[in-house]
């Protein structure tokens, strides 16, 4: 009881000072995170600048594990409002916010982005599979043997003999991002289960211990990952533990290059280089289809129709996150939410989707709203 009382009064006196001194000196909404929700929020924030009495929220793009970090620190006007993420925030992210003060969290469901591969226009386009995918950046794959090596592919071809001669050579977000985290899911994660020992060991529960323990054998890796898991966990892993830490790490030599988290600059590169592929949003690609194409994956090519029927198998949710004790603080919070969550910029004939987003189905989008409304708290 103690220990709670006195979390209350360090919150209550951080707010205390926000809403009065801290906050005359800031009426402007701070926004971090993802570089995929950025184009999307900065629209929203130039509209709601010219259109409220309010001030156009400022935005800064540090990836979404970068914003999430940022958004944790604690409660203060020295601290973000929202973080966008291109992805889910994490239980330890959250358990984070959770240690530090921030205590209510509202998440926001805005809508649904694919990750595309993209190429040159200049470039025959690539048609590509996730195990293609897999074997060409993943750090360490399985060997003639089945055990596992170091990424030895130099070129697409050793990846899959009908892709062409050209060097491995890809341009992503860095491990800060939410791209990142979602492509390691999706397409390396997904294409690693083309492989049947990875595809079994992935549906391991923590109670089969001992065909854990021999596929990883099979595998050829030291029973210390499986013993350094168990420690991190405090508990006995499951098999999906350790199928992650084979199948998303990215391989370090040279062929995954981390270009930061400006996705334009990708696209530039690309540009630039025929001959290399690069990783971001669908919406950039939608914005630069004179200069860059998708390529194609498990035979689906990146569209607009295609991510927002779930036939395109790399996509993924967008999100951004409330910090709640800021609103009624620093001016606006809500309102912005309101407008980014509105028919008029969310609908499926809204200003949101026409710059790239999938939109939410009408039974989402209103129960999104509701929840902006009444600022429900996120629990998890």
């Amino acid at each position: 009881m103690k220990k709670h009382l006195v979390g209350a009064v360090v919150i209550a006196g951080a707010m205390c000072g926000l809403s009065s001194a801290q906050a005359a000196n800031r009426d402007i909404v701070n926004i971090v995170g993802s570089s995929t929700v950025y184009p999307f929020a900065t629209v929203v924030a130039e509209r709601f600048g010219r259109s409220s009495k309010f001030k156009a929220p400022k935005i800064e793009s540090t990836g979404s594990g970068g914003g999430l970090k940022l958004f944790c620190k604690g409660v203060g006007a020295n601290t973000a409002d929202i973080t966008n993420a291109s992805r889910r925030i994490k239980k330890s992210e959250y358990d984070a916010c959770q240690s530090n003060g921030v205590t209510d969290i509202v998440e926001v469901l805005v809508g649904y982005d694919g990750i595309v591969i993209a190429n040159s226009r200049t470039a025959p386009q690539f048609k590509l599979s996730r195990k293609d995918v897999y074997m060409a950046l993943a750090k360490d794959i399985p060997g003639a043997d089945g055990k596992l090596v170091p990424n030895p592919h130099k070129t697409w071809k050793d990846v899959n003999s009908s892709l062409p001669a050209t060097k491995i050579e890809v341009l992503g977000p860095p491990p800060t991002s939410g791209t990142r985290d979602a492509f390691a899911e999706l397409a390396l994660g997904g294409g690693a289960q083309a492989i049947p020992d990875l595809k079994t060991l992935r549906g391991l529960g923590a109670d089969k211990v001992g065909e854990i323990k021999a596929l990883m054998a099979r595998l050829g890796m030291p029973v210390g990952v499986y013993n350094a898991l168990e420690q991190k966990k405090g508990k006995a892993p499951k098999g999906k533990d350790v199928f992650k830490t084979i199948a998303y790490a990215v391989r370090e030599d040279g062929a995954y290059i981390e270009a930061g988290e400006n996705d334009n600059l990708i696209v530039q590169k690309l540009e630039a280089n025929s001959n290399a592929l690069g990783i971001f949003g669908f919406s950039f690609l939608d914005e630069n289809g004179d200069k860059v194409q998708g390529s194609e994956v498990d035979g689906i090519v990146p569209s607009f129709d295609s991510i927002s029927s779930g036939d395109y198998p790399v996509s993924r949710p967008l999100y951004f996150y409330i910090k709640k004790a800021h609103v009624g603080k620093i001016p606006g919070i809500q309102e912005y939410a309101m407008e980014f969550t509105s028919e008029k910029a969310m609908g499926e004939d809204g200003y949101l989707p026409e710059k790239g987003l999938i939109p939410l189905s009408a039974a989402e989008l209103n129960q999104v709203q509701a929840e902006v409304k009444s600022l429900k708290r996120l629990e998890m």
